[in-house]
C-alpha cells in the first residue's frame, strides 16, 4: 500500500511521503494493539501533526502476553529521502500494570541502527535515543491510544540498515553514535522541502553553541570546508550555510557567539556583498551588478565595468580584476560582505568574511580574518 497524498509545485505533481517519526509511531501502535488484542494485524492509521491520517501495512507481526514486535516500511513519497524504503521496528515490552489511574508511561530506547546522543547542544539528553520531541509525542501518543492509563512498557526502535544510512549524514558529527535519528515535526514529508535541510543545518550550528564555541566560520559547501580546514579549523567550528545565509545568520543572532567568519567562493559570497541572503540562482542573481557597483565607486574605467559584464563567470572576473590590478575592488566586496552580514545580525557577532577562487585560492579577506588566513 503506498500513501496517496499529492501537493503541487511549479505546475508539477508530487507525491508526499511521511517521516521516520511517523513510521516509528505506527509500528509502536501496531504493536500495542497486537498486545491488546492478542492477534496480528495487517494495517494501521496515525493521525499525523499536520492532520493528516496516514494508514500504513504491517509486517513481521508477534507478540505474547507482555511483549509485541511490529515494523513499518518508511515511505518517503517523491523525496529523495536515503530512509525511503527503511524498514523501522519497534518492539515494545510491558514493564508494569497497576490500578494508580496515571497515564501510561512509555520508556523509548534505541535498538540497532537508532542513534544514541553523546554530545549536548541537541533536544534530547546525552544517553537518550536520537528521537526528537515531536516524534517523541508521536510514539508515546501511539501506545496511549491503546493503552491510556496503568501501564508502563519499554519501547526500542531498530532498524539495522540504518547504520550504513548514518554515516552519510550529519550525526556523526553532532554527536549522535550508532544510527539515525528519529525525525519530523508535522509527521509528514513534502517532496523537496527546504524545511528539513535548513533545520539540520540549525541543529549543526547549536551544537557548536553547546560544545562552547564562541568563535565560528561559515561556508557555504565542500570547497569552503577544506579551506578552512587547511587554515587549521577545527570540524566542530565549521557550520555548513549552503544557499541560506540569512537563515544561518537569523539562527546564529542570539546565540552565545563573539565572532563569525564568512568564507565563501566569490560567486556565492559576492551576492552576501549585494544584501542577497538566499544565493541559489534561481532566488537572485546579480553578481556582476554587484561587483560592477563596486568597481564603479572605486574609480574603475567604462571599459573595466564593460568587460566584468561580458565575463560569463565570476570566477572569470575575479581573474580579470587580479589581472589589471584591481584588488581594491575585491577588497571592497569583502568588506560589503561584512557591512550587510552584521546588519542582518543586528550588530550582536563581530564578522570577518573571506573569499576565494578556485584558481587563485584566497583572493580577499578582512584585516581581522588575516590572523587565520595566510594572504597570498
Amino acid at each position: 500500500m503506498s500513501f496517496e497524498q499529492y501537493i503541487e509545485k511549479g505546475g508539477k505533481k508530487y507525491r508526499l511521503g511521511y517521516t521516520t517519526g511517523t513510521t516509528t509511531a505506527g509500528a509502536a501502535k501496531a504493536a500495542a494493539e497486537m498486545l491488546l488484542a492478542q492477534k496480528k494485524i495487517q494495517q494501521v492509521v496515525i493521525n499525523t501533526p499536520a492532520g493528516i491520517a496516514v494508514e500504513m501495512d504491517v509486517l513481521d507481526c508477534f507478540y505474547t502476553a507482555d511483549k509485541a514486535r511490529a515494523a513499518i516500511i518508511k515511505d518517503a513519497g517523491d523525496d529523495p529521502d536515503q530512509t525511503d524504503g527503511l524498514k523501522i521496528t519497534v518492539d515494545l515490552k510491558l514493564l508494569k500494570k497497576d490500578i494508580s489511574k496515571k497515564e501510561t508511561e512509555v520508556i523509548i530506547k534505541a535498538g540497532c541502527g537508532i542513534g544514541k546522543i553523546t554530545k549536548p547542544g541537541l533536544k534530547m539528553d546525552v544517553g537518550q535515543a536520537a528521537v526528537n520531541p515531536e516524534p517523541r509525542k508521536m510514539i508515546k501518543k501511539a501506545v496511549q491510544s491503546v493503552f491510556p492509563l496503568n501501564h508502563r512498557f519499554e519501547l526500542t526502535i531498530s532498524a539495522p540498515a540504518a547504520v550504513e544510512i548514518a554515516k552519510k549524514t550529519f550525526n556523526p558529527k553532532l554527536g549522535i553514535k550508532g544510527g539515525i535519528s528519529i525525525l519530523g515535526t508535522t509527521g509528514i514529508v513534502e517532496p523537496m522541502s527546504e524545511s528539513a535541510y535548513k533545520d539540520s543545518l540549525a541543529i549543526e550550528l547549536k551544537q557548536a553553541v553547546a560544545l562552547k564555541q564562541k568563535k565560528l566560520i561559515f561556508v557555504f559547501g565542500n570547497h569552503g570546508k577544506k579551506i578552512a580546514l587547511k587554515a587549521g579549523f577545527k570540524e566542530e567550528r565549521i557550520i555548513r550555510m549552503s544557499n541560506f545565509v540569512g537563515f544561518m545568520l537569523v539562527e546564529a543572532k542570539d546565540l552565545n557567539l563573539d565572532e563569525i567568519i564568512i568564507l565563501g567562493h566569490i560567486g556565492k559570497i559576492v551576492k552576501v556583498a549585494g544584501g542577497i541572503f538566499n544565493t541559489h540562482s534561481k532566488k537572485a542573481d546579480a553578481r556582476k551588478e554587484i561587483i560592477a557597483a563596486h568597481a564603479a565607486l572605486l574609480g574603475a574605467k567604462q571599459q573595466n565595468i564593460k568587460d566584468i559584464f561580458a565575463a560569463n563567470t565570476a570566477e572569470e572576473i575575479a581573474a580579470y580584476l587580479l589581472e589589471n590590478n584591481m584588488q581594491s575592488v575585491l577588497d571592497q566586496l569583502a568588506a560589503a560582505v561584512v557591512q550587510k552580514t552584521e546588519e542582518k545580525l543586528e550588530n550582536k557577532i563581530k564578522t570577518e568574511a573571506v573569499i576565494f577562487s578556485l584558481k587563485q585560492g584566497i583572493i580577499a579577506l578582512t584585516q581581522g580574518a588575516k590572523e587565520d588566513f595566510d594572504f597570498e
